[in-house]
């Protein structure tokens, strides 16, 4: 197998608002756009991560920020060259749900690089590969690829970029449902062929990028952690297949319900997830913690993340996990779609952490569940953690109730292997007296109550809080129960859990 002459990050920081705390740099909670490319130095100088994600998908985005790095930092930067040692991506808005200024923009941004870094002495190209969000087709990709060569080949006596230094970017395709992500292969697939056609040669390396959380809030933890380890395994294949390194990236919070990676323990994350080459470490991971507990937890993922290697499925595991993700989901699902007007209403009230456009309206888009839409996956997991509800418990209850009547209850913990982990972890946030009194007024809310009976169960012990901050946080899911109906205080509520449980959502 020949192997990608490219350095590959293990860790790549991301501008999610997922942070409850102040960040250790800033003199406040909410970061401003124009204090972000002081923070990905930071992430790179400080933390030791060696890739950051620069997201043009419906925020306000600094274009500027090559420039300001090579200005104001030159000399780090000197000695660990972006495109070489440290690692800019460029997050792409997907033009079929936001509107193409903003891919343009980001395409030629990219161009401009490569001239400004030959310039002014630095390794070039320095940018040279994006993140597709919402991929679902090999087409989609050929189409940026394309278009990112058309517009490297521009014949016109203003256009004086030198395209051979970047006339061609490699693509990260980002799978964000769970059938998505089973499939993911197929696409692949197709889009290893359709590049050999159209640009005549393959890919020198693919990077596959798995979310965790939008899966998890359309289709629950289970379904999510499980497609995932098919696709994994489905990975591994491809590459002895096609002699080629895969270097999958996912998409990590650190609530369980959004991936489980946090400080205190990378190494049950890292076990969990082998064969994933690079994990995301997003605000709450970098501003939640003790510094030195971050700084730690990074050098470990570097070192270690390159090690793991994805489980072998075979294929009728694979059928039968796949068989077994169908009761998860369609519990989820259901219970989900009724709630979800409780948890707009509360999600309006969510302290900001960053600048962002709406979501919904002029420039942006909402995430939905069947028929309804929803907030973003952070805010949905903010509001159910702060009602005392953790979201890992939704349909995991029942679905685990269903597994083992259909004999497959010891295929989900092979595969999951954190499971027992992840709903002990959940369970002390939870505050049964709230969901009991919201049980008996809704059927959807009485039906996560049988969740919890069947969590427990599956345990062999009730689920509560252990340690002083998760019952000081069951005593502000309590005020918040208490004021709903008034609304009262509950942006101050929501952020006084948010730092007990030490993530937003």
């Amino acid at each position: 197998m020949k192997k990608s002459t490219r350095k590959i990050p293990a860790t790549m920081a991301t501008q999610h608002p997922d942070h409850a705390c102040q960040p250790f740099w800033h003199s406040e909670a909410f970061i401003p756009a124009v204090e972000e490319t002081k923070e990905l130095y930071i992430s790179f100088s400080d933390l030791g991560i060696t890739e950051y994600k620069w997201d043009w998908e419906g925020k306000l985005v600094d274009e500027s920020v090559l420039e300001r790095l090579y200005g104001e930092k030159y000399k780090f930067f000197k000695k660990f060259p972006v495109g070489k040692e440290r690692f800019l991506t460029f997050r792409l808005p997907n033009p079929k749900v936001e509107n193409e200024f903003r891919l343009g923009r980001a395409l030629m941004g990219m161009l401009t690089a490569a001239s400004l870094a030959k310039q002014v002495g630095m390794h070039s190209p320095p940018l040279f590969e994006v993140i597709l969000p919402m991929t679902e087709s090999a087409e989609e990709m050929m189409a940026i690829q394309e278009a990112f060569a058309e517009i490297a080949n521009l014949k016109h006596p203003l256009n004086k970029f030198q395209k051979d230094l970047l006339s061609h970017i490699e693509i990260i395709p980002l799978f964000e449902q769970v059938n998505t992500i089973i499939n993911s292969v197929n696409l692949l697939e197709k889009h290893w062929q359709m590049h050999k056609k159209i640009f005549g040669f393959n890919p020198p390396y693919l990077r596959p990028y798995v979310a965790r959380s939008d899966p998890a809030l359309n289709s629950g933890i289970v379904p999510t952690i499980l497609a995932i380890k098919i696709a994994l395994s489905r990975y591994k294949k491809f590459a002895k297949k096609h002699k080629v390194d895969l270097y999958p990236v996912i998409g990590v919070g650190c609530l369980p319900f959004r991936g489980g990676l946090y400080p205190l323990r990378p190494e049950r994350f890292a076990n969990e997830y082998r064969g994933v080459r690079t994990a995301t470490i997003q605000s709450a991971f970098r501003y939640d913690f003790p510094k030195s507990k971050v700084v730690k937890a990074i050098a470990y993922l570097e070192k270690h993340l390159p090690k793991g290697t994805a489980a072998d499925i075979s294929p009728q595991e694979e059928k039968d996990l796949i068989k077994t993700i169908k009761p998860f989901e369609a519990a989820y699902r259901d219970t989900v779609e009724k709630i979800a007007p409780l948890v707009n209403d509360i999600s309006k009230f969510l302290p900001k952490r960053r600048e962002r456009v709406q979501h919904i309206g002029l420039f942006g888009y909402s995430r939905g569940v069947g028929k309804v839409k929803l907030p973003r996956a952070i805010s949905y997991t903010a509001v159910m953690y702060s009602l005392g509800i953790p979201p890992e418990l939704i349909g995991t209850g029942r679905g685990l109730a269903a597994a083992k009547k259909s004999g497959r209850l010891s295929l989900v913990e092979k595969y999951y292997t954190n499971l027992k982990h992840d709903l002990y972890f959940a369970g002390k946030f939870l505050y049964k007296p709230g969901l009991v009194h919201l049980a008996k007024k809704s059927p959807a809310f009485k039906a996560i109550l049988k969740d919890v009976e069947e969590v427990e169960k599956y345990l062999g012990k009730p689920m509560r809080a252990k340690y002083l901050n998760e019952q000081e946080h069951q005593l502000v899911s309590a005020r918040i129960h208490q004021n709903l109906k008034n609304h009262r205080n509950l942006g101050e509520l929501i952020e006084q859990a948010a730092v007990l449980r030490r993530s937003m959502g």
